[in-house]
C-alpha cells in the first residue's frame, strides 16, 4: 500500500508544472520533482540530501540563515521576494531569476517547508523590453502630441475667424481624448486579467499539491476518510480549474465571433431538473432550492446549451453568495412569445455603487472579493442571452439578497 500511495505521489509532484522543492529544519533537500530539477540542471533525485545552499547565489548565503530562521518562526504561507528581486544558481553557476513561494507543514510531527519556484528569467527579459517598448512609445507620444499641439495652434491662428476650422480642431481633441481614455482601459482590461490568471490558477494548485503530497502519508486503514478528504479537495479544484478555462474559452468564442448555436425544441423542465440536480450537491448546511411549479407545460425552440448555462450561473451564484439556512427560489412562466426564468437569493446582495459593473468582464463587486470566482461568468451569460435576441436584468439591495431575471425567445431568430 505504501508503494502504490509513493507512487502516486511522485507521479502527482511530476505532473506540477512549477518546480517543487521540500527542505527539513535543517536546510537539508528532502524532495524534488523532475521540473525543479530541469530548472536547476541536475539530474534526477540527484538533489536529495544535499544542503539548500547549493540552489542559493553565494552572494546571499550570509543572510539567508537569518531570512529562514524568521520565516520558520512565524510558520505562515507567504511569496518570497515582495519588492526585491530573487536568485537561483543552476549547477553550471550560472544565475536566473526566479519566484518563490513557500508553505509550512507538519508531518508525523517533523516539520518541512515546501517551495514552489518558477523559473522568470523570460518574464524578466520581456518586462525589460516592454518598458522599452513604453520608454519608446511614450516618445513617440509625446512627439507627435508635440506636432499635434504645434498643428493645432497653426490652425487656431490661421483660422482664427473661421468657425468651422474651430469646431474641426474642438472634434479632434476629442477623439485624441477618446483614443487615449481606450488605450488607458485595455491595460488596465490586462493587468486585471493577468493578476486573475496569477491568482485564481496559483491557489487551487497549491491546494492540490500539498493534498496530493499528505495523501501519501494516511497509508492505514482508519485512516481512509482522510485520504477521502484530500481526494475530494482534489477534485473540487481539479473542476474549478476546468469551469475557468472553459470560462475563457467562451470568452474567446465571442469575442471573434465564433460560436456556433444549435437549436433545438425541448422541455423546460429537462434544464431545471439538470441545474437544480448538479447544485445540490453545492448546497450550504440548511440550504434549500425551491422548484418552480408551473415549469411542466412549457416547451422552446432554443439552444438548450445556453439556457442551462445561463440558469446554471445564476443558482451557482445564489449558493456561492447566500448564507447557511436560505432559500434559493426559482420561478419560470411563458407569455407572449418570451420564456422568463427568475433566480431570487436572501444573500450578501450588490452594493449600490457597484451594480453599473456586475456585466463588465473580470469586475468583483466590492463585498465578493473574498469569494472565489473571476467575474467573467455574467458577461459570457449576458453576450449569449443578447446574441439569442434576449436579455438579462437585476434588482439588489447589499446584505438583503439579489433576484435575476433572464428573458428569451420562445423560438430562436434563425
Amino acid at each position: 500500500m505504501f508503494q502504490q500511495d509513493q507512487e502516486i505521489f511522485n507521479i502527482l509532484l511530476d505532473a506540477v508544472s512549477e518546480g517543487v522543492l521540500v527542505v527539513d529544519t535543517n536546510q537539508n533537500i528532502m524532495e524534488t520533482n523532475s521540473a525543479l530539477e530541469t530548472i536547476f540542471g541536475y539530474k534526477n533525485k540527484e538533489l536529495i540530501g544535499q544542503p539548500l545552499q547549493v540552489l542559493i547565489p553565494h552572494r546571499y548565503h550570509e543572510n539567508h540563515g537569518s531570512h529562514f530562521a524568521g520565516f520558520m518562526k512565524n510558520r505562515e504561507r507567504r511569496q518570497m521576494g515582495k519588492g526585491r528581486d530573487l536568485y537561483g544558481v543552476r549547477k553550471d553557476g550560472t544565475n536566473f531569476s526566479i519566484e518563490i513561494g513557500l508553505n509550512p507543514f507538519e508531518v508525523y510531527g517533523h516539520t518541512y517547508v515546501m517551495a514552489l519556484v518558477i523559473d522568470i528569467s523570460e518574464r524578466k527579459k520581456q518586462e525589460i523590453q516592454i518598458y522599452e517598448l513604453n520608454a519608446r512609445l511614450e516618445e513617440k507620444v509625446a512627439n507627435r502630441t508635440k506636432v499635434l499641439n504645434n498643428t493645432l495652434s497653426e490652425l487656431k491662428v490661421a483660422n482664427k475667424h473661421l468657425k468651422t476650422e474651430n469646431v474641426k480642431r474642438i472634434e479632434a481633441e476629442e477623439e485624441t481624448k477618446k483614443a487615449l481614455k481606450k488605450e488607458i482601459e485595455l491595460n488596465e482590461l490586462k493587468t486585471k486579467f493577468l493578476s486573475l490568471v496569477s491568482h485564481e490558477f496559483k491557489t487551487p494548485l497549491t491546494g492540490i499539491l500539498t493534498s496530493a503530497m499528505l495523501l501519501g502519508k494516511y497509508q492505514l486503514t482508519e485512516q481512509q476518510e482522510k485520504r477521502d478528504k484530500h481526494l475530494k479537495t482534489i477534485t473540487d479544484k481539479v473542476q474549478y480549474l476546468n469551469n475557468i478555462l472553459n470560462d475563457f474559452l467562451s470568452v474567446e468564442k465571442l469575442e471573434t465571433g465564433k460560436v456556433n448555436y444549435n437549436f433545438s425544441e425541448f422541455k423546460l423542465s429537462k434544464i431545471v431538473n439538470e441545474v437544480v440536480y448538479n447544485c445540490n450537491m453545492l448546497l450550504k448546511e440548511g440550504q434549500q432550492i425551491k422548484y418552480p411549479e408551473n415549469v411542466d407545460d412549457i416547451s422552446l425552440f432554443q439552444d438548450e446549451k445556453i439556457i442551462e448555462l445561463a440558469l446554471s450561473n445564476l443558482v451557482h451564484n445564489a449558493i456561492k453568495y447566500s448564507p447557511e439556512n436560505t432559500i434559493i427560489h426559482l420561478k419560470v412562466n411563458q407569455s407572449g412569445g418570451i420564456t422568463t426564468l427568475i433566480v431570487k437569493d436572501e444573500g450578501m446582495g450588490i452594493p449600490e455603487k457597484d451594480q453599473k459593473n456586475i456585466f463588465n468582464r473580470y469586475f468583483r463587486a466590492g463585498n465578493a472579493l473574498l469569494t472565489q470566482g473571476t467575474g467573467i461568468g455574467l458577461n459570457i451569460v449576458k453576450s449569449h442571452l443578447e446574441n439569442l435576441q434576449g436579455s438579462i436584468e437585476f434588482e439588489s439591495k447589499e446584505g438583503k439578497g439579489t433576484e435575476v431575471t433572464i428573458k428569451v425567445p420562445n423560438k430562436a431568430i434563425l
